[in-house]
């Protein structure tokens, strides 16, 4: 069974991430003919103040 697990920011809707899953299954499905019951994808949310892009956080560049 095919797993993905997605790092991002926290912030996002819960809209947008259950788009982001869906979208993520339906690509995992395509590439590699995985049944979509059989695909899994986690997300898990680190907060800005914990997440680095070029040496400053998340926080600092208000993303």
């Amino acid at each position: 069974m095919p797993t993905v697990h997605v790092y991002m920011m926290s912030g996002r809707t819960s809209q947008q991430k259950e788009a982001l899953i869906s979208e993520v299954t339906d690509a995992v499905v395509s590439s590699i003919s995985a049944p979509k019951e059989n695909v899994r994808v986690i997300i898990s949310e680190v907060p800005k103040s914990e997440y680095g892009i070029g040496g400053v956080t998340g926080e600092k560049l208000g993303r």
